[in-house]
């Protein structure tokens, strides 16, 4: 007889637990809405948490509280934050993680959770004025996995790391999810760690977290980073490639990496993301400079930067309406092919 396996995801102080459920469920806790159009400066994906109703049809019931600030009401139903509000760990006994997202595997447009605005949408990065892609650099289109990050960690800018002796790039840790499905942008899923690569961006530590989705269908053979060499050989070196020449067609100088380019196994990249996590808490918490990041969240308790559900949408109603004005750019069709 099949197995029957529990999902258990926590959604901020709240338990969600619904038995013989695939963990693909956790997906439809949050949904997303579109503001403005895409390839334009003012388009934003913010993200909401699905309604009571909602997770009552997919059988998502028996709340239970651990956090005395928030009742089911309050947790179902709202806009929250993409970098706080999603919880980083799914199921901590097998190191299940959530990955938010941002760019599908073979596009170009540089989408990330936007840092400093309040509720930290998903927004398309602007450099100079200019709305921001990635080169095609040949044989590769675009980013070569689904790209994102995860919610709830932070490299601090104000701290050194202790294994690359250099500063956090201020941003949540980035992840490279290596399954065979294309994701879409603003996707929650579960991932398993597999290893890590750590990029100095401009001498900053940049973390690239390598992952698979746990709902892949090749999941089960993937424990550990010497895993995606025997299964999928040639990956890693083109992974290590591409962020060592994605910046060149730009006039910039080819990246570097800590360890001379080698990739670090599961145990070790864990240990990155949850000291990550702890450096999250501490910027919540406001026991360290967070800058200009907005901390702005509505279910992390005992947070100074906590809102409550009305004042998170009031935030994001403040928003200017999007012009609905499309930037075309051929920057996803022009290929540049380096020595």
């Amino acid at each position: 007889m099949r197995a029957l396996l529990p999902l258990l995801s926590v959604v901020r102080g709240w338990r969600v637990g619904a038995a013989a459920r695939p963990p693909r469920r956790v997906m439809s806790l949050y949904l997303t809405e579109e503001r403005g159009l895409p390839h334009s400066e003012d388009y934003r994906l913010f993200f909401r948490s699905a309604s009571v109703s909602r997770l009552e049809h997919m059988g998502l019931f028996n709340w239970q509280t651990s956090c005395s600030c928030n009742a089911p009401e309050s947790v179902a139903g709202h806009y929250i934050s993409a970098f706080h509000d999603i919880p980083l760990k799914v199921d901590s006994p097998k190191n299940l993680f959530n990955m938010v997202v941002e760019i599908p595997r073979w596009t170009n447009a540089k989408m990330e959770i936007s840092t400093e605005e309040p509720m930290n949408p998903i927004k398309q990065d602007v450099k100079s004025g200019k709305l921001r892609f990635i080169p095609n650099i040949f044989p590769h289109k675009g980013y070569i996995w689904n790209y994102g990050a995860f919610p709830q960690t932070w490299e601090d800018p104000y701290q050194k790391d202790k294994n690359t002796n250099c500063t956090g790039d201020n941003d949540p840790v980035d992840v490279c999810e290596i399954g065979s499905k294309v994701l879409s942008r603003g996707d929650v899923i579960q991932v398993k760690i597999l290893g890590t690569l750590a990029l100095i961006d401009q001498g900053a530590t940049d973390w690239k977290i390598i992952t698979i989705n746990v709902n892949d269908p090749e999941a089960e053979k993937f424990h550990d980073i010497d895993d995606v060499k025997k299964f999928k050989p040639g990956y890693l070196e083109a992974t290590l490639n591409w962020f060592r020449l994605y910046k060149v067609p730009d006039g910039k100088p080819e990246n570097k990496f800590a360890f001379n380019g080698e990739f670090k196994n599961k145990a070790f990249a864990i240990e990155v993301v949850n000291n990550s996590h702890e450096c999250w808490k501490a910027m919540l918490m406001k026991k360290c400079d967070h800058g200009a990041i907005s901390c702005t969240n509505v279910h992390v308790c005992d947070s100074p930067f906590r809102c409550s559900p009305e004042e998170a949408r009031s935030l994001i109603e403040s928003v200017p309406a999007p012009s609905m004005s499309k930037e075309v750019s051929k920057e996803e069709e022009r290929w540049h092919f380096l020595d």
